[in-house]
């Protein structure tokens, strides 16, 4: 897993506090022009997404001014300003935690509508292979009967009466069921043809209850889903009102309690130099980035013979990744280590192109998701409409570079490659819906021009 330093020396995507400045719906190439940099504020394009997550009076320099010439005054507005600072950083504690806890939910309640969904279509498959069996033996059971009554003298249409002439398992075998030679000569044939048909009965019924947990458990997932990005966004609005109060709080507290002849207006000043030391960090990091974007516009993001990430073809589909596939679609040996498991059926494919490695929309959409989403790590969603949807999980800290609600373009650059989650190296894992259910990435972008 890479460590913080790692990520800071990357410089091949925003910081956390230019993610939070702009979140900018351009085209890929001017995505990776930009580098999903911030050129101007959240309010500037739309204000906030939610209220902001802790409302106090803050107190003005010129309360800091009138409290220093009282001594009862000035303990009263330290005393003010501490709670404030600690009032702030409980506000982000706490709703990083129901964030966190959130996520974890829409994760577990996620995997159990896929499995409810993966459970329903294997007994549907198992209920239509009961039923053509049913119906092979009761057309095998009526021609052994035209037979017999063939040969025993007896009208001979009856072979063409039971040769193909039912409209059904049940219908051909209620007739077969009359007939007294048959349950002497043909039993178990018959036999056989009843097994299969109740037995297909009941793997129809069972699929038919598991497809109504299966819409049930995708509507508890959709709620999770919506609690979980509302608590991430109320987390995140809950560090942005502590990173806009908490230099000038820290500043007012130490002009109160410092005792050398400094005056307030040095400490405002103070405030100044350092958010100018910031908006230079902030432009720094944004020349990186850049660089670092036009390096993965160029085809360096890394793993071979994968091909090019990004890259839209003629159905208007794109190569989420440039990685190689390092993990198909279906069944698969459960692994464990660092204290989880991967999980016996891979709903995605995964595509190793490196750490911090670029992760582009497959298609053009509307992100209904970004954010930490438990074994996923972090996560993004796409709806593309009509029931189509994509997935992007593990993505590194840090690493997501789209909203909520963002409208991107296909090929667009979304993130970066990670190992969060439950993980075990830096890696893309690419799931494809339809109608909210997961399906072979490999088949359905192959269906679209595109090989993963």
């Amino acid at each position: 897993m890479e460590t913080d330093d790692a990520l800071d020396e990357c410089g091949c995507a925003p910081s956390p506090r230019e993610r939070r400045l702009l979140w900018p719906a351009v085209s890929r190439r001017g995505a990776l022009g930009l580098g999903a940099i911030a050129v101007a504020t959240l309010g500037a394009i739309g204000g906030p997404l939610v209220a902001p997550a802790f409302a106090a009076s803050y107190p003005s320099w010129d309360d800091v001014q009138r409290a220093k010439a009282n001594q009862a005054a000035k303990a009263a507005e330290v005393t003010k300003i501490k709670n404030l600072i600690q009032a702030l950083a409980d506000d982000v504690a706490s709703k990083r935690a129901i964030a966190e806890a959130a996520a974890d939910e829409f994760y577990v309640a996620q995997q159990e509508y896929f499995d409810a969904a993966h459970r329903a279509e294997q007994l549907q498959s198992q209920a239509d292979e009961q039923a053509q069996l049913a119906l092979d033996a009761a057309n095998k059971a009526g021609r052994v009967a035209a037979q017999l009554y063939r040969n025993g003298g007896d009208d001979t249409s009856l072979e063409l009466f039971f040769s193909g002439s039912a409209a059904s398992a049940d219908d051909l075998l209620a007739r077969l069921g009359t007939m007294d030679k048959l349950i002497e000569r043909n039993q178990a044939v018959y036999a056989d043809a009843i097994t299969a048909r109740d037995s297909a009965q009941s793997l129809s019924d069972q699929a038919e209850v598991q497809r109504a947990e299966r819409d049930r458990l995708q509507q508890v997932a959709e709620q999770k889903m919506v609690a979980s990005q509302r608590a991430a966004d109320e987390a995140q609005a809950a560090l942005d009102e502590q990173n806009a109060r908490r230099d000038q709080l820290e500043a007012q507290l130490a002009a109160l309690q410092d005792t050398t002849a400094r005056t307030v207006a040095q400490y405002q000043a103070g405030v100044r130099a350092a958010e100018e030391a910031r908006r230079k960090a902030a432009e720094e990091a944004a020349r990186r980035a850049r660089e670092e974007a036009d390096r993965l516009n160029q085809g360096g993001g890394g793993g071979g013979g994968g091909g090019g990430g990004g890259a839209v073809v003629g159905s208007g589909w794109a190569r989420p990744s440039s990685g190689w596939r390092s993990s198909g679609y279906g069944p698969r040996t459960v692994q464990c280590g660092s204290g989880y498991c991967s999980s016996g059926f891979h709903y995605g494919v995964d595509l190793a192109a490196g750490c911090g490695a670029g992760i582009y929309a497959a298609h053009a959409g509307t992100v209904d998701y970004a954010g930490y989403n438990g074994g996923y790590g972090n996560y993004i969603r796409i709806n593309h409409g009509g029931g189509i949807g994509t997935g992007y999980g593990h993505i590194r800290p840090g690493g997501i570079f789209v909203r909520s609600g963002q409208w991107v373009n296909a090929g667009q650059l979304i993130a970066s490659e990670g190992n969060t989650g439950n993980s075990f190296g830096c890696h893309l894992h690419f799931e494809t819906y339809v109608n909210g259910y997961p399906v072979n990435p490999i088949n359905f972008m192959r269906d679209r021009g595109v090989s993963v």
